[in-house]
């Protein structure tokens, strides 16, 4: 029975406390907004609790494993190397404890209401927000949906089993897979291979669907791969997935038409991403949405009814946490008076498998298809003294420039330091930085970012740690009709 119902109002509610709703909800505060912020679970969201903190604690023990041949070369005394996974599970535990907390003081900081509880819409101005057996109405001036996505498994596989893992659910999964089946079309998939190869499991990648690399990226990864000893296999067609008692079985067609069985012991899928809206009831006043269930939204995340507003995986584009933290200060922003937008022409690419990648602005590929003249240069990092002394040399950096105006157009990396050196490539892009901006300046030595000099300086056969015939420099120029 739901009792004591009683309605109150609020300037802003924001539903969801993930990344981006606790986000909005400090920049709102900071711009002089009363915010009240109705998570159900814990703040942080699935990101903090279950997503992309935990998911990093993986890669990031998976990289310090991969690092200790060097160590022994360098002779550091490093014993066996084995992973403990319930230790590995309670540093997990740990970790996203500390984040969590620091997100509950902070809001408590800025004076923010938190409300524990089931949010749903009674209407295009007012929510309902139940705990238990008490129910609570708000009247809001206005509210930003921020409830974002579960994971659900693709179509065509079997309701989850003991050797059948969804998303974050391999994160509490206490043992070492002999052979790891991983079924993906996004960059977790990738993550996850790498990191379970280094934790000795032998691994196959079924890969669901194109990543979108550059091409010379796409093809180190491939090799790195290859040298792991991952199997690679891209799909067509999916025929049938069976679990049995001593393992998982995996029945496709691949991209070259041929049929193939994979039998591993365990099988992992990110699955695929549906925005968390049905509980909301906001179908019933008609607010926008796309085909596919998504809220649509304008460049400061306002929805087609005035008063609401919607950020993260709830909207159209990738889901990542770094796009629900823009669009979450944006319509913070929006709704205090302010003029933003967003703009994610320049949303990196990110993946922290074992090298990490990063890739900004257009690939080679796409240049060519929107028939760019375009400069074209290549650096190696087994060339980079750095990542020769960390024994990190596997990788390179591919620099793409407009061939006329000199603005660079893409910067792609495949290795250490790429991650860390992703801003860089953004800020780059978003100024539309020219080749010299690039080379002007001084870089540390050693460094990898010395790395991205080197790249830029082969796009005109001047990179001085690479021999002429090796410069991998390309000019790709196209006469007009």
């Amino acid at each position: 029975m739901v009792v004591g119902e009683i309605t109150e109002e609020r300037d802003l509610i924001i539903i969801g406390g993930g990344p981006g709703g606790y986000t909005a909800a400090i920049r709102a505060a900071q711009l002089g907004l009363e915010v009240t912020l109705v998570e159900q679970a814990d703040l942080g969201g699935i990101c903090l609790n279950q997503g992309c903190i935990p998911s990093k604690v993986w890669t990031h023990a998976a990289k310090k494993k991969s690092e200790i041949p060097q160590m022994q070369k360098m002779g550091l005394d490093v014993s066996t190397g084995e992973i403990d996974l319930d230790t590995l599970i309670d540093y997990k535990s740990q970790i996203t404890e500390q984040l969590r907390k620091g997100v509950e003081a902070l809001c408590q900081a800025n004076k923010i209401e938190v409300i524990q509880g089931k949010a749903t819409f009674t209407g295009g101005d007012r929510i309902g927000v139940e705990y238990g057996h008490q129910f609570d109405t708000y009247l809001f001036d206005k509210a930003i949906i921020a409830t974002g996505s579960t994971a659900v498994f693709p179509e065509h596989f079997p309701k989850q089993g003991e050797r059948i893992f969804l998303s974050h659910d391999i994160f509490n999964f206490k043992e070492i897979p002999e052979h790891l089946i991983v079924y993906g079309r996004d960059l977790i998939a990738f993550e996850m291979a790498t990191t379970y190869q280094s934790f000795g499991s032998k691994v196959t990648l079924i890969q669901d669907d194109d990543i979108n690399l550059d091409q010379a990226i796409e093809k180190e990864l491939k090799r790195s791969l290859k040298k792991k000893k991952i199997r690679l296999i891209k799909k067509d067609s999916l025929k049938s997935i069976e679990e049995t008692d001593e393992g998982v079985i995996v029945s496709l067609t691949d991209d070259k038409g041929k049929e193939q069985t994979i039998e591993g012991s365990h099988l992992y899928t990110s699955g695929d991403r549906q925005p968390n809206l049905e509980p909301l009831g906001i179908d019933r006043f008609g607010i926008g949405q796309t085909s596919d269930g998504h809220i649509i939204v304008n460049n400061t995340m306002q929805s087609s009814i005035p008063s609401i507003y919607a950020i993260g995986d709830v909207t159209e584009g990738p889901s990542l946490a770094i796009k629900a933290i823009k669009q979450g200060k944006v319509a913070a922003e929006a709704i205090a008076g302010k003029n933003p937008e967003v703009d994610l022409t320049f949303l990196p690419t990110i993946m922290h498998t074992t090298p990490p990648i990063a890739s900004v602005g257009l690939t080679e590929q796409e240049a060519e298809e929107h028939d760019l003249d375009i400069h074209v240069g290549q650096f190696n990092l087994n060339a980079n003294g750095y990542a020769k002394l960390t024994g990190q040399t596997d990788g390179m950096i591919k620099v793409i420039s407009d061939a006329n105006t000199e603005i660079i157009l893409g910067i792609h990396m495949i290795g250490e330091g790429a991650i860390e050196l992703s801003s860089t490539f953004v800020q780059l892009l978003e100024m539309a930085a020219k080749v010299e901006d690039v080379t002007f300046p001084l870089y540390a030595h050693p460094s990898t970012n010395e790395g991205l000099l080197e790249a830029v300086d082969a796009l005109t056969g001047q990179s001085i740690h690479l021999p002429p015939t090796k410069q991998q420099t390309k000019i790709v120029e196209r006469s007009l009709t």
